[in-house]
């Protein structure tokens, strides 16, 4: 199952759990002056980690390869739609809080509206 490329600008390759070579997909946005990152999970291209558990490892990889500050960027996990039949696979953006203390807190599903907002910015 191949991950359409209209959900990233490029391939990054970053250290996994263990340091386990893995790849996401990813995009960088600014809306309103704040940059944005969305990485998405390319699933069987992935030969690691998966965004989610890279988490905020990922997140500081990416803004030290991109010279962003990770304190001022809004970071953004993606499942793309995969045309699959099982649920797991259908698209979802998470904005994800790295400072929240609550689990329940720490992703916040994006609507369709707000995805279009980042993506045209």
């Amino acid at each position: 199952m191949k991950v359409s490329e209209e959900y990233y600008d490029e391939l990054f390759d970053f250290k996994g759990q263990w340091d386990m070579p893995s790849r996401c997909g990813l995009k960088i946005r600014k809306v309103k002056g704040t940059p944005v990152i969305i990485v998405t999970e390319l699933y069987q291209e992935n030969p690691g980690t998966s965004v989610t558990y890279a988490g905020e490892s990922l997140a500081r990889q990416v803004c030290e390869a991109k010279k962003l500050d990770f304190d001022t960027v809004r970071y953004v996990e993606c499942t793309p739609d995969t045309n699959s039949k099982l649920s797991f696979y259908d698209e979802e953006f998470y904005e994800v809080n790295f400072k929240a203390t609550d689990p329940a807190g720490k992703y916040t599903r994006l609507t369709a509206h707000q995805i279009e907002e980042i993506k045209q910015s």
